[in-house]
């Protein structure tokens, strides 16, 4: 299949201002061409993005995350940004929410009991504050106790750049004495 520059460049501007993934069928319907042409096309922008300045890349790269396609800035490049966002404040997540976040994402679906339990304090308010922040969902009511069963979110995914939560890192390293679980 030849390369059609023109879907090239319209896909690249659709990405550049997308606020989330978007899926093929998404990117298909809004230029009104076949799935497999926008498929073929977003692969030769991942080829020429990585291949680019004698193989070193260009600053972003473009990867299929959450089920969907978005751009991201590389790796090597995270300084840079940190560097233009470094005086913007923005609302970061206090050390309590990125405990329970954890909690919840390595051991879903949980209850908000649970939650309490393996930290040893109350997390009502940072369960609030995850909810809203759309990093973690009600997955279901426990029919047993009635207790609301949390997990993560798609929006979690692209925030930690993963297409699943299987891909997060195994915790046992991290844990003293507990080489032998993952």
């Amino acid at each position: 299949m030849a390369t059609d520059f023109a879907l090239r460049a319209a896909l690249e501007a659709i990405l550049t201002v997308a606020e989330t993934p978007l899926n093929l069928v998404t990117l298909a319907g809004a230029l009104e061409v076949p799935i497999a042409q926008v498929k073929n096309e977003l692969d030769g922008l991942v080829e020429e993005y990585q291949s680019a300045n004698d193989g070193l890349g260009r600053g972003f790269e473009l990867r299929e995350v959450g089920g969907g396609w978005r751009l991201y800035v590389r790796p090597q490049h995270d300084w840079a940004v940190k560097l233009l966002v470094a005086n913007e404040n923005p609302a970061k997540l206090s050390q309590a929410a990125l405990e329970t976040l954890a909690v919840i994402a390595y051991r879903q679906p949980i209850s908000r009991g649970q939650v309490s339990s393996i930290r040893g304090v109350n997390v009502d308010s940072v369960v609030r504050t995850l909810l809203s922040r759309g990093l973690i969902t009600e997955l279901y009511t426990d029919a047993e106790t009635g207790a609301a069963m949390f997990g993560s979110t798609e929006m979690l995914l692209e925030v930690l750049g993963i297409n699943s939560i299987e891909e997060l890192p195994a915790i046992s390293p991290y844990l003293p004495g507990q080489d032998d679980i993952d």
